[in-house]
């Protein structure tokens, strides 16, 4: 099912024929670097993979969708909308996951650009994340073109992270 679409990207709930592709991206010691959470083996894959394919199960207009290029055709990663609680606080992350080859392109300002408008415009949120390994350069970039601002460094139970936010103020009128 599409979930949304950019330029030069299709957004759409993750099926089983992913399943290889997104073991490869998980897989590429690069590509992970700044997830300490991503599944490592081909069965935790798969059980996330299974876990996100109607959207997050608590909340299924949010979840990880597959991320497809248009030109290619090809699954190049998995983005979408994570819920978390986070001092006592329910709030939505924007996450995404691009295969090293399309790095360098500005694919992951623009599927993160279409996440937040999306939650903004379609799930009437007010109000998204983005939680960033400290060291991770290039994501503090793309969470600052999207318009959101440094809130605070925080630690959880698996590694420190800065937590980026954007309120959308439509939401207050």
């Amino acid at each position: 099912m599409l979930i949304l679409e950019t330029p030069r990207l299709i957004l759409r709930h993750q099926v089983l024929a992913d399943l290889e592709s997104l073991f490869a991206l998980n897989s590429d010691p690069d590509v992970i670097k700044y997830i300490p959470d991503t599944p490592r083996t081909y069965q935790e894959t798969r059980e996330e993979l299974e876990w996100h394919m109607h959207g997050h199960p608590r909340h299924p207009e949010l979840g990880l969708w597959a991320t497809i290029h248009k030109e290619t055709g090809k699954f190049i990663g998995r983005s979408g909308l994570l819920p978390w609680v986070i001092d006592g606080k329910n709030e939505v992350e924007v996450a995404y996951l691009i295969g090293k080859e399309y790095w360098g392109q500005g694919l992951g300002t623009e599927v993160a650009q279409a996440i937040l408008d999306y939650g903004f415009i379609n799930l009437h949120l007010s109000r998204m994340i983005c939680l960033i390994d400290v060291e991770n350069l290039p994501s503090i970039r793309v969470a600052e073109k999207i318009g959101m601002s440094f809130e605070k460094e925080d630690k959880d139970e698996i590694s420190p992270f800065l937590l980026y936010s954007k309120t959308n103020y439509l939401t207050f009128r």
